[in-house]
Formats: structure tokens, C-alpha cells, sequence
């Protein structure tokens, strides 16, 4: 269950303005394994048709949701 409704105050704000500005990287570099493992990955086919075809439909939207 929610708690009641709240409105964020200016420290709040400053908080997450400085949490958007920070800069963000990986804790650490993959390592060898990790890396192999991501090569012998492949893409499912069907996965990157639905991407496509939801990519096209964003692109197409009208109002909420458009990629512009």
C-alpha cells in the first residue's frame, strides 16, 4: 500500500539535480569470462523484429509515448 502523497522540497531537488549530473560508469571493466560469454552470444531474430516494430510505432505516435 502507498503512503500518502508528498511533494519533494528544494533539498530534495538539489539532491536528485546532483544525482542526474553526476557521472556514471561501471564499477569495474568485464572480466575475460564475461567478456567470451558476450561474444558467444546471439541475438534472437524475433527479439530484434518486435525492437523494430515497436521502434516504428513510437516514431509514429501521436502525443505521450512519441520518440522523437
Amino acid at each position: 500500500m502507498a503512503g500518502p502523497e508528498t511533494r519533494p522540497n528544494a533539498e530534495t531537488r538539489d539532491a536528485e539535480r546532483e544525482e542526474a549530473a553526476a557521472r556514471h560508469d561501471a564499477d569495474r571493466a568485464p572480466t575475460k569470462e564475461e567478456e567470451d560469454a558476450a561474444e558467444r552470444n546471439t541475438p534472437d531474430p524475433e527479439t530484434a523484429e518486435h525492437y523494430e516494430e515497436m521502434a516504428e510505432r513510437g516514431a509514429n505516435q501521436k502525443g505521450e509515448g512519441r520518440i522523437s
